[in-house]
């Protein structure tokens, strides 16, 4: 499957929005488009890994007592109120539709909310000094309320952002209400977009500004520094992107959102594998956390499914294990996939490869390699996508699904499948000279004559 793969010179909103209206050409993201969407699960286990890794690296472990505040609760966004709160920490998200909030608090992604910015203060605050972990949900639009906070020098410990930034037609600017802002969006599109676009440059003038004064920020891979850069805040790119600042060991070693499904539906299956996850790989004590963190927040949307970063070799091992207790009757087939933010099939200069040690942080052969190899490999099927996640001419990513059905061909496809999908992504690391990487090879033996 291919989603959005326009040529360079031509891939832009302004030419997609064209494709798209002629029924040309569609939208891919990371998983929607390859079939491995699973909801907010898919997002939410990243997010997770990314705010532990924050309270690591600042906070000794942990977000208790901790203010973190974000904006965005669409279907990605919804993942970081939840993931605050597995962290220990005080979440407030800021969120312009109401509709967006009442999903939010249905799913079981976000505690409470509010449409006073007093009273949502008063919440954080309250929490704050109790140690409390929750999410708090306030009803606005980030380029008022974050300028607004940082003039009462209400200053949170971490700030982030999930709006759909990466597609300004989507981001509704300051000063509209989503009903006026969809009424915009068709009327005149052009207007809309240099609203949403002057939005957020307000939007990450306010975070630099909490930077200035003490707050750890980072950007959650919507672009919207970029954004804001090109709308004229040359202090954009003042705080990283959250891949280069906290996930990128894990992809060094070939750690990455490794996924799995229920094909016929039973919640058994995934409580089964649940169990085989913390059984096998028990010395990974913050995975065993989001296990057992995520069989009690987590609700199923559509099939049953379960997602954990699983690092080079430890796939195939888990994947040979799934096949075989299809194979014995234990669970139903299993589809496996992955998210295409992942250790070697991306290339994402603002996001997965900002900031590269040697500089090719724009190269997209790796995702092309990946692609390849593991349709070689025997996956069910294979999906390149160009756009996701950064929106139009800022990456192109791949993906696949592979479908476990116990058969002998089944385990050896996936052995495969499971070995050079995460091991691309070691080598591309390598190759561009991180020491994790090199490691990993000498000490598995992975081939790359290449590698020095």
């Amino acid at each position: 499957m291919c989603n959005s793969m326009l040529v360079g010179k031509w891939a832009t909103w302004e030419h997609f929005w064209k494709l798209e209206k002629k029924g040309l050409i569609m939208y891919g993201q990371y998983t929607a488009g390859s079939w491995n969407y699973i909801g907010t699960q898919g997002i939410l286990q990243g997010t997770f890994e990314t705010f532990a890794s924050v309270a690591d690296k600042h906070f000794g472990g942990t977000l208790k007592g901790r203010f973190a505040l974000t904006a965005g609760l669409g279907a990605m966004g919804s993942a970081q109120p939840l993931a605050i709160k597995m962290n220990d920490g005080v979440g407030l998200v800021v969120e312009v539709d109401r509709e967006m909030i009442r999903r939010s608090i249905e799913n079981g992604l976000l505690d409470t909310w509010t449409d006073s910015f007093d009273k949502a203060v008063k919440m954080v605050r309250e929490a704050k000094r109790k140690r409390k972990a929750i999410s708090i949900g306030l009803l606005g639009n980030a380029a008022d309320v974050l300028p607004k906070l940082l003039r009462k020098n209400i200053i949170p410990d971490v700030i982030t952002d999930q709006t759909p930034a990466h597609d300004p037609s989507s981001y509704v600017p300051s000063g509209l209400t989503v009903k006026e802002a969809e009424k915009l969006r068709v009327k005149n599109p052009k207007k809309y977009v240099k609203m949403a676009m002057e939005s957020m440059r307000k939007h990450v003038e306010a975070i630099v500004g909490f930077v200035e004064k003490g707050a750890v920020a980072f950007e959650y891979g919507n672009n919207i520094r970029k954004n804001a850069y090109d709308a004229g805040f040359k202090k954009a790119f003042a705080f990283p992107g959250f891949i280069q600042a906290y996930l990128r060991p894990m992809l060094e070693e070939g750690r990455g959102p490794f996924r799995w499904t229920s094909l016929r539906g039973d919640p058994k299956d995934i409580a089964k594998l649940d169990d085989v996850i913390i059984k096998e790989f028990g010395y990974n004590k913050r995975l065993v956390r989001w296990i057992k963190k995520a069989r009690k927040n987590v609700k199923f949307q559509g099939l049953p499914a379960r997602v954990c970063w699983l690092g080079y070799g430890e796939r195939a091992r888990f994947g040979k294990i799934v096949n075989d207790m299809v194979a014995d009757g234990e669970i139903g087939p299993i589809w496996v996939g992955r998210d295409h933010l992942d250790t070697g099939s991306v290339a994402s200069p603002y996001r997965e490869t900002e900031g590269m040690k040697d500089g090719s942080d724009a190269v997209a052969d790796w995702p092309i390699l990946n692609a390849l190899l593991n349709a070689c490999a025997g996956a069910t099927w294979i999906a390149v996508h160009q756009g996701g996640g950064m929106g139009m001419g800022y990456s192109i990513s791949a993906g696949f699904g592979m479908v476990l059905d116990g058969t002998k061909e089944t385990e050896e496809k996936a052995l495969r499948l499971f070995t050079f999908d995460p091991g691309i992504g070691v080598v591309r690391h390598a190759d561009a000279g991180y020491a994790i990487s090199k490691r990993i090879i000498k000490e598995k033996g992975i081939k790359a004559p290449m590698v020095k």
